[in-house]
């Protein structure tokens, strides 16, 4: 295991400090996407940066907001390397990404789901209890905390997020699906 230099260290946390550009509540840190930082030069630098998924529009958006951070901070030349493996999931989201989606009104992905690809299921929209097998992780409402609520498109401003409507407060919210 290669141990990374102080400024390494150091600009894996400007270069964490992105902001996000389609969830600007999040950096890149918080949403798992940034994997490492390599220093190839005394001011020439490698960033490894793994998409959401592999179509991701906004993976050139992310390169470009790392390299003008990290030539603020002194580094001449910075390439910016797509790594898609080991794959993004929504697991590398952290707890303070979770809690910041949560407070900017998007429900986080659920935790603690077996690792490995998601089911998708096309049948129950709706998270309440009583509509047949208790759900036991159900989605809550970021507003008011309630589960009683529903699925009213599988994707909502982004592929990564599906639209929903809490039935207690009546709000609608986007979901982080579980990837």
């Amino acid at each position: 295991m290669v141990t990374a230099t102080a400024l390494e260290a150091e600009l894996l946390e400007i270069a964490g400090s992105v902001p996000d550009p389609e969830l600007p509540v999040l950096t890149l840190h918080e949403l798992g996407v940034l994997r490492a930082v390599h220093l190839s030069g005394t001011d020439s630098v490698e960033v490894e940066l793994t998409p959401t998924y592999t179509g991701c529009p906004a993976l050139e958006a992310m390169s470009s907001d790392i390299e003008r951070a990290l030539h603020a901070h002194g580094m001449r030349e910075v390439t910016v390397r797509k790594v898609l493996l080991p794959a993004w999931s929504t697991d590398d989201i952290t707890a303070e990404g979770r809690r910041k989606l949560r407070e900017f009104g998007i429900a986080p992905p659920r935790t603690g789901r077996d690792s490995g690809p998601v089911a998708l299921e096309l049948g129950r929209t709706r998270t309440l209890a009583d509509e047949g097998a208790p759900d036991p992780d159900p989605i809550r409402c970021p507003h008011c905390g309630s589960t009683d609520t529903e699925l009213l498109s599988r994707f909502s401003s982004t592929a990564c997020k599906a639209l929903r409507r809490c039935l207690a407060c009546r709000e609608p919210f986007d979901h982080f699906k579980e990837l």
